[in-house]
């Protein structure tokens, strides 16, 4: 209202010069923009950082379980696979494959993440041990 007028839904308001002021708020919904565009790289880098640590978490599972099957490959392959489940499980995956080849031993790891909310993945890794040769 002024001075006792009341103001029409469709006038603009006016600055004490008698200009129309600039509309308010845009700023605001740029910040906001920008705010949410911060927040969806941060998920997305979250993500990406989860996944990886669940790869290399597979790849270390299936190392370790490798190594320790191959130490006990000559008693047998059931025996080698054996321990190899045992680490591979110790490390926080699951062996989905374990085969000897010789005297080496070749186990596969999984690890499930999940690295956003309804997304889950498998991470997937395999390792070969055995001797040395030269």
């Amino acid at each position: 209202m002024r001075a006792g007028v009341p103001v029409e839904s469709g006038e603009r308001r006016k600055s004490a010069g008698g200009k129309p002021q600039a509309d308010r708020g845009g700023a605001t919904v740029c910040l906001l923009a920008i705010g949410m565009v911060f927040v969806l790289v941060g998920v997305f880098g979250a993500a990406l950082g989860a996944a990886r640590c669940a790869r290399h978490q597979a790849r270390n599972a299936a190392d370790f379980g490798a190594l320790a099957g191959a130490v006990q490959v000559l008693d047998g392959a059931d025996v080698a696979c054996a321990r190899a489940a045992d680490l591979v499980s110790a490390n926080g995956g699951r062996m989905t494959g374990c085969r000897a080849d010789g005297l080496d031993l070749i186990v596969t790891a999984q690890v499930r993440v999940a690295p956003l909310p309804g997304l889950t993945r498998d991470a997937v890794a395999t390792s070969r041990a055995g001797p040395a040769r030269s």
